[in-house]
């Protein structure tokens, strides 16, 4: 493979397969593309054990980072342990201020603990928990992409989500927000590329303006 080449990594979000980057095509004489999955947490792992163990999966030097709502927080994580060309997120959040109110309320009530029960095997609940929105004629798309249905897995990530205090931003990070986002909306977000009428799940419906927009995104 011709040395020149920019090696980007992908991060999907809770629960999510990398399927969800399926119509993610950059340029292929400039760029490879490597998918990053999910895998179960050890009992009581911290997010900065969980990202110090993904990072052993990326085999390339100076790569790019891309993550994707939970996954942008876990790629934020990585970087802190080892150096990339670059760091972009995606329907995600910077910190802890960008949170919605009602993940802050969670994480001071501890109410998220009690919403994970049964959500394993209630598609439609999960739908709406990962990406923001219910699946009515989705149901069997959403299948697909969400794959990682074991309850520790589950349950780890949301107390990790509402829990999160990244320690600092990431130099030169870039963060891209869509204008409809349910899960983490965009008024409370400083400091991104938006885009018009993006929900949570832009990086599927919106794949085109991705393959438009992050080449020039990665190279700036």
């Amino acid at each position: 493979m011709n040395d020149s080449m920019i090696h980007v990594y992908f991060m999907p979000g809770m629960a999510a397969n990398s399927s969800i980057f399926k119509h993610i095509a950059l340029p292929e004489n400039k760029f490879a593309q490597h998918l990053l999955e999910w895998f179960i947490p050890e009992k009581n792992m911290s997010l900065e054990a969980y990202a110090k163990k993904m990072n052993e999966n990326i085999c390339h030097e100076n790569a790019v980072l891309i993550g994707v709502s939970f996954g942008g927080m876990l790629v934020q994580e990585m970087a802190r342990f080892k150096s990339f060309r670059k760091v972009v997120i995606i329907s995600s959040v910077k910190n802890a201020s960008e949170l919605p109110n009602r993940m802050i309320f969670a994480k001071y009530t501890k109410v998220h603990r009690l919403l994970p029960t049964g959500l394993v095997n209630n598609m439609e609940l999960l739908a709406k928990y990962a990406f923001g929105e219910s699946v009515n004629k989705r149901l069997a798309l959403y299948k697909e992409y969400l794959s990682i249905r074991d309850k520790y897995y589950i349950d780890w990530s949301i107390d990790k989500i509402v829990n999160w205090k990244p320690v600092e931003v990431i130099p030169g990070l870039v963060h891209i927000q869509g204008e409809k986002d349910a899960v983490f909306p965009i008024d409370k977000i400083k400091d991104c590329i938006k885009v018009k009428s993006g929900t949570h799940t832009m990086i599927i419906h919106r794949a085109k303006w991705f393959n438009e927009h992050l080449p020039t995104i990665i190279l700036e």
